[in-house]
């Protein structure tokens, strides 16, 4: 009778201890799941990183397979509007820093995460066969039309509406100007011809075969052209998106990033 209970007890103890592993197993198998899951995080970028992030997207599905890049395009203010109002964002890549700030102090940006991310050149840009030569042709007949960003919406129109102030060529000029809604409509103006000159980013003229560049602005003519990048607060997946700021900011990152024309902040 004693060999019985003892064995009963034994039995007992045997299911019980199963009954947590089968717990334990479940719980890893779900946290295993969890980690798995498929995560789309929205990325709103400045219009001039467009060609970059499309290989960001592809490298970044090899090192992390279940997260999927949304990436909306546009100028910066208009980018900087949207969050504002409301519209899905994880996170944000601005091409100038007015944009962010006013993010940040309207307390719209998760703590610790923003952080500059890369720099870019301003350069004056014509058609591959234009006689067109330096910025100081712009105040010639050889120019009646020049290409920039809408100053208040668009960074790489501010940076330009700097260089013209600082070169004493603005007053000149005035009525030659034709606003762009972003960079890239600046590009395909001058590309088309629609426009003898145009300002973009020394990366919006990597791939194209049909510009020539006519002058690098000089650094002192302009304010330091840094994108910087964050989280947005309201994120619901911070933790997928604080992995890929991370991406962008790491060797890897930064090598695809300076294959199209940027570079890394000093």
């Amino acid at each position: 009778m004693k060999f019985k209970r003892i064995a009963i007890t034994l039995a007992f103890s045997l299911i019980v201890s199963l009954g947590f592993v089968g717990c334990n197993t479940s719980d890893i198998k779900n946290k295993d799941n969890k980690s798995q899951e498929n995560v789309e995080l929205n990325i709103s970028a400045a219009a001039s990183l467009k060609e970059a992030m499309t290989k960001i997207e592809e490298e970044y599905k090899k090192v992390n397979e279940n997260v999927t890049l949304v990436v909306n395009y546009g100028a910066s203010g208009s980018l900087q509007q949207q969050i504002e109002q409301g519209a899905p964002c994880d996170v944000f890549i601005s091409a100038g820093q007015k944009q962010m700030k006013a993010l940040d102090e309207a307390g719209l940006l998760l703590e610790g995460t923003y952080k500059d991310l890369l720099e870019n050149d301003l350069v004056l840009i014509a058609s591959k066969d234009s006689d067109i030569s330096s910025i100081d042709d712009l105040n010639t007949n050889k120019v009646k039309h020049i290409a920039v960003g809408e100053p208040n919406s668009v960074p790489a129109g501010k940076y330009a509406d700097e260089v013209l102030t600082n070169l004493d060529l603005k007053d000149k000029i005035t009525d030659k100007l034709v606003f762009a809604k972003d960079v890239k409509e600046v590009l395909a103006w001058t590309q088309s011809e629609n426009a003898e000159v145009g300002f973009v980013y020394y990366s919006d003229t990597i791939n194209s075969d049909s510009i020539k560049i006519v002058e690098t602005t000089p650094s002192t003519s302009h304010s330091a052209i840094i994108y910087p990048i964050a989280v947005i607060k309201e994120s619901k997946k911070v933790e997928a998106s604080k992995e890929f700021e991370d991406f962008l900011l790491s060797t890897d990152g930064q090598s695809i990033l300076k294959d199209f024309g940027y570079k890394s902040v000093e």
